[in-house]
């Protein structure tokens, strides 16, 4: 068994907080308006342990585990994925933080985690104040510009989301060096120094936790099947997040590609704005110092 890894939080709380999809763990602490911070894949909320002291000093932070990651609980899988789609986890989201107390919030996301916060925009938008998203674009827009040297780039979006237990298995078979492979490659420097030793040891006990390679494909299955058609919907209809949108991208990022990430955020949201900021996929732990500067002047 795993050895606790270190708190990166304290003087936070850890709730465990029970909605109709599954358990949300999180950490809450901070003072002032209410702001949910959601992760990405392959982490769990610990990626924000950077930027959380310093956010905390203006904002009452609530830091979740997505369903089926970290300490969260794992939805049951099913042929529709829809216990994976980013509207069920989002709704979720909503049910998490207003028996918590709080109707409306401020929402941050990156990765998985930023599909999860603008699916909760979109759907949701009584509850959100302003939402910011971390080095993605819409899942529509991914899928829709998948072209070779996009395909290389996110290579795992095709392979996460084949049919069970194709990539389970194989990444069964080598998760750890699976996992730092994933985690070094998308970095700017292509390495594992970003990430502090101890936030490492959160990625690695979450990974090998039983059933949840299982669960981050799915998220993935999901991303390719009912999470374009929801947003497909979306375009269709012309709904657009109503908050403010603030969208930042690692200059040598996931998100990057010919055109800026804001381009295409622009056809989501009728006020955007954003900015490219050193670094890789992964901002918040390889340029923290100007992911916290931008998300205080925007949410302040």
């Amino acid at each position: 068994m795993d050895k606790e890894p270190a708190d990166l939080f304290p003087g936070f709380d850890t709730r465990h907080i029970a909605t109709d999809l599954t358990d949300i763990h999180c950490r809450i602490g901070g003072s002032g308006p209410p702001m949910l911070l959601l992760h990405g894949y392959p982490q769990t909320h610990a990626m924000w342990h950077l930027v959380a002291p310093a956010l905390a000093e203006h904002f009452t932070l609530v830091l979740a585990d997505l369903p089926g990651y970290g300490k969260s609980g794992i939805p049951p899988l099913g042929a529709d994925h829809e216990a994976y789609s980013k509207r069920t986890m989002a709704a979720a989201m909503v049910t998490a933080m207003d028996r918590l107390g709080f109707g409306r919030f401020h929402l941050a996301g990156h990765d998985r985690g930023g599909r999860v916060a603008y699916r909760l925009a979109l759907d949701h938008p009584q509850c959100v104040e302003k939402i910011a998203v971390i080095d993605i674009l819409p899942t529509y827009d991914y899928w829709a510009r998948l072209d070779r040297a996009f395909a290389l780039r996110i290579y795992h979006w095709a392979f996460l989301a084949q049919p069970a237990p194709f990539p389970e298995t194989l990444i069964g078979a080598s998760m750890i060096p699976f996992l730092e492979h994933t985690l070094a490659s998308w970095t700017g420097a292509k390495s594992l120094t970003a990430f502090a030793p101890s936030a490492l040891d959160h990625y690695r006990t979450a990974f090998r936790a039983p059933g949840r390679i299982a669960a981050s494909c799915e998220d993935y299955r999901a991303g390719a099947g009912i999470d374009v058609e929801h947003d497909a919907q979306d375009r269709a209809s012309g709904n657009k997040i109503e908050a403010p949108l603030r969208v930042l991208w690692g200059t040598t990022g996931i998100a990057q590609s010919g055109d800026t990430p804001l381009s295409a955020w622009k056809n989501w949201a009728s006020d955007c704005s954003g900015t490219g900021l050193t670094g890789g996929h992964f901002l918040p732990e390889e340029n923290p110092n100007d992911v916290i500067t931008d998300l205080l002047t925007f949410f302040r």
